[in-house]
């Protein structure tokens, strides 16, 4: 398979994906599939993270700007995404979750499985979105290679979520294909895409101001 797509066409087919599930979320949350097509922005997403991690030359300034992107979504992700409820953490703390695993297991080889084990269990007490799922994609995604030991690994992942979280696991079952992407990447750069960082908590004032407007007529 042809290795064309660089980083930054993935964030732009990310960026894409998640405002396809958001918008379903909020606007039509009778259309199935747009969140199909949505489950698969996050794996593209811990795609992305495990090759900024991998790349990055600050590391504790990539993770600050995570967390602090992370707090100022936060308010509208529980108005647009929770309808007003603050019961969960949104997926910019998941990531950041995420990338402190990736770091230590990088750093220190003998404590990969307890990073992961604990990163999952602390994504699930707190929690954040897509909870000790999340990171688990993200564990498996950092080890990705194209065998069929690693699609064994993500096919067992997924079927776990079923039976853990029956509805969930359903839901999420599109994300399977998503490594297809992983295969397509070519892991270069492409374009700088600074605009990356702010699209997240952008594209939830564009949600919430458009949700005001049409609540009005």
């Amino acid at each position: 398979m042809n290795r064309s797509l660089t980083n930054y066409q993935i964030k732009l087919l990310a960026a894409l994906l998640m405002v396809i599930d958001h918008v379903g979320v909020v606007f039509f949350p009778g259309v199935d599939v747009l969140r199909f097509i949505g489950r698969y922005s996050f794996p593209l997403f811990c795609w992305l993270l495990v090759q900024g991690e991998a790349h990055t030359r600050n590391f504790w300034k990539y993770l600050l700007r995570l967390l602090v992107m992370a707090v100022l979504t936060q308010p509208l992700y529980n108005l647009v995404l929770l309808n007003g409820a603050n019961d969960q953490w949104n997926i910019l703390f998941t990531l950041a979750i995420g990338l402190v695993c990736l770091r230590v297991a990088r750093l220190n080889p003998y404590l990969q499985i307890p990073c992961w084990i604990g990163g999952a269990a602390l994504a699930r007490a707190i929690p954040v979105d897509y909870s000790f799922y999340g990171i688990g994609l993200i564990a498996l995604i950092r080890y990705f290679e194209p065998t069929a030991r690693w699609w064994t690994a993500w096919l067992l992942l997924h079927f776990g979520l079923v039976l853990v979280e029956p509805s969930w696991g359903i839901a999420q079952a599109p994300a399977i294909a998503a490594p297809v992407f992983f295969v397509m990447a070519s892991s270069q750069q492409g374009k700088r895409a600074r605009w990356f960082y702010w699209f997240y908590p952008g594209h939830m004032v564009a949600l919430y101001a458009i949700q005001q407007m049409l609540s009005r007529y």
